[in-house]
């Protein structure tokens, strides 16, 4: 099996699972934070909807800053989904990672480097195969603190790796 056919297959289960916990995110609680250095909650919602964006992201370029010396007038090119169009965002981002990596080879995610830097300097230069990992990693661990977000609001924690409290079913 090809390591583009395992990164689309794990694709397809984490869009399943953060769809869910994204269908949970109530409008209203946008500015909702547990402790104060916490992201709020509509940040948090709108960074796990968008983070499947860094599968073509690492695929398509070579290198991300995050603060650039030269930014483009205007600010960045990333603006947040609003609350009503989480799931919907989401799903054009899956839609266009699974197209980049439909595209792509193993050769290219296996040899060629993708840089991370802020402010011109690097701080991360992985194999792509490398930063696809983390993505997915840390797209879990962002979708595992809205899940907590959801049950401090008192709200129903869906079923995500396995049963929850208020949702029952074996995924």
């Amino acid at each position: 099996m090809k390591l583009t056919e395992l990164f689309i297959a794990e694709l397809d289960r984490e869009a399943a699972r953060t769809q869910r916990v994204l269908e949970a995110v109530p409008v209203g609680h946008d500015d909702f934070k547990p402790h104060e250095k916490s992201m709020p909650f509509g940040r948090l919602a709108a960074l796990v909807a968008s983070m499947p964006s860094w599968i073509s992201l690492v695929i398509d370029t070579d290198e991300l800053d995050l603060n650039p010396p030269n930014p483009p007038k205007g600010g960045g090119s990333w603006k947040p989904p609003a609350t009503s169009d989480l799931v919907s965002a989401h799903d054009g981002h899956i839609t266009k990672g699974r197209a980049s990596l439909a595209k792509t080879t193993d050769d290219h995610l296996l040899t060629t480097n993708w840089k991370l830097l802020v402010g011109g300097n690097v701080v991360a230069n992985d194999p792509r195969h490398v930063v696809l990992r983390d993505t997915m990693h840390h797209l879990a661990h962002h979708r595992g603190q809205l899940t907590v977000y959801l049950r401090l609001l008192n709200l129903k924690v869906p079923a995500t790796y396995g049963p929850s409290a208020d949702d029952q079913r074996f995924l």
